[in-house]
């Protein structure tokens, strides 16, 4: 089983050293009892992080698990992750801690052993490696014992995780994907609500593990800092998934500095490893002038409209950790359709919503875009005008309440409840969903908040 932690490119002499010995497997003592209940296995290099922390497999109490090995002269930042960790990780998308041993040189976290990291198992499903790292100091070692160590790493992980696919022929994220997705999201409302920011975020820093099926949990918890409500702190992270406000003030902030992360880990994962602000070398550059490029994602609207948000330059306006997680995007069919339908009722009642709702400009002529069978069908009860997204949304409605009643020929059409009929619509109005949602969010949900309550709050 295979971990992944931080890394960074400010290495200690000690840690580059112990760096080389954990890529050439070089350490030759393989089991090392510390304390009572802890046993290392040192020719089991799991991962390497910054300043000489190594990530070895081991067992504690006889669990097997993954033991991270940090230098005493940091074991500040040690108690600092055993205290965050304590403090948050009953929680599914959060690593467990389990427990802690020293000897003279070092202390050992004795950590949930995960299958992989969220850098590993994106660029094992990309076609495009290239951007794949084992640490960010790559010019350390020799490109070939790097390619080699990566290719290898890359295979082996392959024979544990599988085939796994995380997009769809459409270019829409998988299930698997939504899911790993929204368990970053749910981990970090978990930490907000603890007043805990992570200060971190970070592909390397959300591990992957597979029992019954694919789970993400947030990892490394060392730089996390508990707020105060309302309150800051100083600034802290990795080049090129920093906020703003921090490259420029390298000042204080507080938990939007996550969700700007957050963003970024998003478009990594639903373009297969990309990053919104370009290359490493231009990263930070383009971030403090907000030079982002969504162009990857401009065909997955949901995933478009919240990445957005997330990369406002303005911490301010950035939705809060709870507000991802009841975004459009990690909506299933039944409730994506459940919302245009409880939107065209409310239409039917509420004047400035139906003038906002028709406001939308993009789907004049909508009826060419529907079979004509259905249409034909359909108007044998009530017309529909093409120039009206209000009648758009009633066509829809209308077939969901009487799906049952359709003929098989239009069933057949249209597929089956909920999957097949959402796909229909959504394959010809692909916008249609986050336009009318911005428009309920941005005006009315507050105002109709019982209403809504299902689709903004757990």
């Amino acid at each position: 089983m295979l971990i992944s932690t931080t890394t960074t490119s400010q290495l200690s002499s000690d840690g580059k050293d112990s760096i080389r010995a954990g890529l050439h497997y070089l350490d030759h003592k393989n089991q090392r009892q510390i304390g009572e209940k802890l046993i290392v296995l040192s020719n089991k290099t799991i991962a390497m992080g910054s300043n000489g922390t190594i990530i070895y497999e081991g067992s504690y109490e006889g669990r097997a698990v993954a033991v991270k090995r940090l230098l005493r002269t940091h074991h500040d930042v040690a108690l600092k992750e055993i205290e965050n960790l304590k403090n948050s990780d009953h929680h599914q998308n959060i690593v467990r801690y389990f427990g802690v041993e020293h000897d003279q040189d070092f202390v050992y976290l004795a950590l949930e052993r995960c299958t992989c990291n969220l850098d590993d198992l994106i660029h094992m499903c990309s076609a495009d490696s290239s951007q794949y790292a084992l640490v960010d100091d790559d010019d350390y070692y020799s490109t070939r014992d790097v390619s080699l160590y990566k290719e290898d790493r890359l295979e082996s992980l392959k024979n544990v995780v599988g085939n796994v696919k995380l997009s769809k022929a459409n270019g829409y994220p998988s299930f698997v994907l939504l899911k790993l997705m929204r368990d970053v999201v749910s981990g970090l409302v978990h930490l907000h609500a603890l007043g805990i920011i992570h200060r971190d975020l970070k592909p390397q820093n959300v591990l992957i593990s597979k029992e019954r099926c694919f789970c993400a949990k947030l990892s490394d918890m060392g730089i996390s800092k508990r707020l105060r409500e309302n309150k800051s702190s100083l600034s802290c992270g990795t080049s090129g998934w920093q906020a703003p406000e921090l490259l420029v003030r390298n000042g204080r902030q507080t938990r939007a500095m996550d969700l700007f992360s957050l963003g970024c880990i998003l478009f990594f994962c639903i373009t297969g490893g990309r990053h919104p602000f370009g290359d490493h070398l231009e990263r930070d550059k383009n971030i403090v002038e907000n030079n982002m490029d969504l162009f990857l994602v401009k065909d997955i609207p949901e995933a478009h409209h919240i990445i957005y948000l997330l990369l406002d330059g303005d911490p301010r306006l950035r939705p809060k950790a709870i507000e991802v997680l009841h975004h459009p995007l990690f909506w299933d069919p039944e409730k994506r359709l459940s919302f245009l339908r409880v939107t065209s009722d409310k239409v039917g009642e509420d004047s400035d919503l139906l003038n906002a709702i028709e406001g939308i400009k993009m789907f004049a002529n909508w009826k060419r875009k529907v079979d004509a069978k259905i249409i034909t069908h359909m108007e044998h009860v009530r017309q529909y005008k093409s120039g009206k997204v209000r009648d758009l949304l009633r066509l829809m409605r209308n077939m969901l309440n009487h799906y049952g009643e359709l003929p098989d020929d239009i069933k057949e059409l249209v597929g089956p409840l909920y999957e097949g009929f959402d796909g229909y619509f959504t394959s010809r109005f692909p916008r249609l969903l986050i336009e009318v949602y911005e428009v309920v969010r941005t005006r009315y949900c507050y105002e109709d908040k019982e209403y809504y309550k299902k689709f903004f709050e757990s």
